[in-house]
């Protein structure tokens, strides 16, 4: 004999239910150590979440890439196997041509410019740019803007000539370097200082806290402070992930996660001003700061590399970028 099914018996039922219902558990997982401004940033997430959403999220954070590593973070999170990482911006390429606006040289006058980019209409579309792909991106994360290091003082674009410098995969940072008559070689960071130890190459582009981290400046005589592109990461998740989760959880962590934005991307650039600082009292280094006329030879020299990637990356998205500038040149 079949039980009868009542409807309090299915309002007890479905009670019960809600009560048991598990957190929404995210998976945040990374390739840095804890204690950069990356680092720092998920585990300040962490805390946010979980104190303002008790009970409905749980988030992991696996550091040091400790779950999935960085040939296979992007692919785990369209897998669904972690729901939030925060790659370099160069390890869209493949999903999206747009975001190398960001590797054009020369491009930002600094920072600044590049914060008024991002939280303008523009800045804000590329985080859109790979939904169809099954990425939302979130928020950018600083790491900091580049700087020039060689084993000859770099003041004019000619003096990179012939010069060997690393780079990261990006046919912009090629066409980069090609365009002041140098060559590159890609290689991971993790190999940088021993490459210019040896000699393989003679330069390299990187943040001040990454060329202090790495003590690049104990075998860089120079570095020209160029600010010439940014090094940044974008927080993403599966597209499928996060518009799943219920509106008002959604909403409430995408605000966590631009108070969290604010806080590493400040920590970033206090941390690269005192690694500026720290790298100039070890006295191995010339830091050589640029003449307004000597970065405008600079610029002049890389706007063939904008015309070059300006049908990836779009007109538009160029324009909006010096836009940013000539704001601040008023």
């Amino acid at each position: 004999m079949k039980p009868i099914v009542t409807l309090a018996g299915l309002v007890l039922a479905a009670a019960s239910a809600f009560a048991q219902a598990e957190p929404i558990v995210i998976k945040f997982a990374h390739v840095v150590a804890e204690d950069t401004p990356k680092g720092k940033g998920a585990l300040l997430f962490k805390r946010l979440a979980e104190e303002r959403l008790p009970g409905q999220v749980k988030v992991e954070v696996y550091p040091n890439s400790t779950l999935v590593g960085d040939a296979t973070e992007i692919q785990a999170l369209r897998d669904n196997d972690v729901q939030l990482i925060a790659p370099s911006l160069a390890k869209f390429e493949q999903y999206t041509k747009q975001l190398q606006v960001f590797d054009l040289p020369f491009l930002f006058d600094d920072i600044e410019a590049v914060n008024r980019f991002q939280k303008r209409a523009k800045g804000r579309q590329l985080l859109r740019s790979m939904e169809d792909k099954n990425i939302i991106g979130l928020a950018y994360w600083h790491n900091g803007m580049k700087q020039l290091s060689a084993t000859q003082p770099l003041r004019m674009p000619g003096d990179a000539a012939n010069l060997a410098f690393r780079i990261q995969p990006s046919a912009v940072l090629e066409a980069q370097f090609g365009a002041v008559g140098a060559t590159t070689k890609k290689l991971a960071f993790a190999d940088v200082f021993g490459a210019l130890q040896a000699g393989t190459v003679q330069g390299a582009e990187n943040p001040w806290s990454n060329i202090y981290s790495k003590k690049m400046h104990t075998v860089q005589p120079y570095i020209s402070e160029t600010n010439h592109g940014v090094l940044d990461y974008m927080v993403v998740s599966s597209t499928r992930f996060w518009m799943g989760m219920p509106h008002k959880v959604r909403f409430e962590l995408e605000a966590i996660l631009d108070e969290v934005s604010y806080a590493v991307n400040r920590e970033a650039e206090e941390l690269n001003q005192a690694d500026r600082e720290r790298i100039r009292q070890a006295g191995t280094t010339e830091i050589i700061s640029l003449t307004p006329e000597q970065r405008l030879a600079w610029r002049e020299r890389m706007r063939p590399v904008w015309q070059q990637f300006e049908s990836d990356i779009g007109a538009d998205i160029i324009k909006a970028a010096q836009t940013v500038n000539r704001k601040q040149h008023n």
